[in-house]
């Protein structure tokens, strides 16, 4: 299993940004390419690129400021997928890292890229 993460800081505060990323149901809110998200239960659906993934919610602690979440299914092939999300404070602001484990070890190269530039899109939404 191939394990990477993607970070940024920004210039709000720890619970400004988790009303964002801590909305499990709310990805289209803030994260680029989306064309839809819908959740029912625990299962958001969301169709980004012309595809349609399905992801389950393992895990949300509003507490720590930390969500967890598995593709359970999508055209891509993947065996096993884990991402997590964490909001932590850092000085005036916050750190928010996007950790994700994948397996086969080959589809890591697919999702940094993609968290990186959707956290990327989230500071600037949340610094302008």
């Amino acid at each position: 299993m191939a394990e990477g993460q993607a970070e940024t800081d920004i210039a709000a505060s720890p619970d400004d940004v988790w009303k964002l990323v801590g909305d499990f149901g709310g990805l289209a809110d803030w994260m680029p390419g989306m064309e839809g998200c819908t959740l029912e239960g625990d299962v958001r659906t969301i169709k980004t690129m012309g595809i349609e993934i399905k992801e389950q919610l393992k895990s949300s602690d509003d507490a720590a400021r930390q969500v967890s979440y598995s593709i359970i299914d999508s055209p891509m092939p993947l065996q096993n997928h884990l991402a997590t999300i964490t909001v932590t404070p850092a000085g005036a602001g916050s750190h928010v890292t996007w950790a994700v484990a994948v397996t086969p070890d080959e589809m890591l190269g697919a999702f940094q890229p993609i968290y990186q530039q959707s956290l990327d899109a989230l500071k600037a939404r949340l610094e302008s």
